[in-house]
């Protein structure tokens, strides 16, 4: 098999702790589809009990244990998702994820899983854009951009690009591969999605609304479609009963949280957001793995 193309991922939802959990192999009566179900719910055990945790924490907010003298209680810290995500993507969370975000070896079973994942959902959006064949000398704008993943390949069809990302070490690191691959026109700087400004062809925000609390979804949706002259691309963890339910199963299985806050998102909620911004859908996917799940929109403007 020939090596992945670098990966930028935040989609590790189900976990990436579970490598070191032995799944039977499945007996003549067990259907795939059961033993993907029970490698999903063992995921999110693992996730949630594990005490140095990977991957995003399964809950909406991830309680966590102070233990005194006498007796435990558990805690609810109820912190500021930017700030929580700007902080994890600078120092622990880069280390971890800039290894699945390459071609590194230095991979679990679960971690290669979701570099699998999104580099599918990376590999739908280049190939709308070659099909379209009309990249080239337009204008990008790449929200949470990572080490560049999306951006880079962009960039290499031609595209002027503008990536960004809340992580500072994240930005740096796409700025160094875009260098080091002899790329000039595509620029990467350090910023919060709402601070993003200016006008571009195409928006593209992958993986990156995990990050966003289902309240803040639309605006967030909005501002990106304020930002697009003619189309937006983004990604979301959708929320369905399934997935909402291995979710809720997960925060029967508390423990120490060492990662950020994910949220699913209602695709209604994501098309009427689009709708109201005057963009139309026009192309979908769904990417899932065992480990890794991702619902692709492409909207244009109307």
């Amino acid at each position: 098999k020939t090596a992945p193309r670098v990966r930028r991922s935040r989609f590790g939802l189900l976990g990436e702790t579970i490598a070191h959990i032995k799944v039977p192999k499945p007996c003549s009566i067990a259907s795939k589809k059961t033993m993907k179900t029970t490698s999903a719910v063992l995921a999110l055990v693992a996730l949630s009990t594990y005490n140095h945790a990977d991957a995003f924490a399964p809950a909406a907010f991830a309680p966590r244990t102070v233990t005194n003298a006498k007796h435990s209680v558990v805690v609810t810290h109820m912190v500021d998702d930017k700030t929580e995500v700007r902080e994890y993507f600078n120092t622990e969370g880069f280390s971890r994820w800039n290894k699945i975000y390459s071609e590194s070896d230095d991979v679990n079973t679960v971690q290669l899983d979701i570099r699998k994942g999104h580099g599918i959902t990376i590999d739908k959006i280049l190939k709308w854009v070659e099909a379209d064949g009309d990249i080239a000398g337009k204008t990008v704008c790449d929200c949470g951009c990572g080490v560049g993943s999306l951006a880079i390949p962009l960039a290499q069809m031609g595209a002027v690009l503008s990536a960004s990302d809340i992580s500072d070490s994240m930005a740096v690191e796409a700025g160094r591969r875009a260098s080091e691959m002899g790329i000039e026109n595509a620029k990467f700087y350090t910023s919060d999605l709402e601070s993003v400004t200016g006008k571009y062809n195409t928006v593209t925000c992958v993986d990156v609304a995990i990050h966003y609390p289902t309240e803040k979804m639309a605006e967030m949706v909005g501002h990106l479609c304020s930002l697009a002259e003619d189309r937006v691309m983004i990604s979301f963890a959708p929320k369905t009963w399934y997935y909402s339910a291995l979710k809720k199963f997960g925060e029967f299985f508390p423990g120490p949280s060492k990662t950020t806050r994910a949220y699913l998102h209602e695709e209604e909620v994501v098309r009427n957001a689009l709708k109201k911004a005057g963009f139309q859908v026009s192309r979908e996917e769904m990417t899932g793995t065992n480990f890794y799940f991702s619902r692709l929109l492409e909207a244009k403007r109307i």
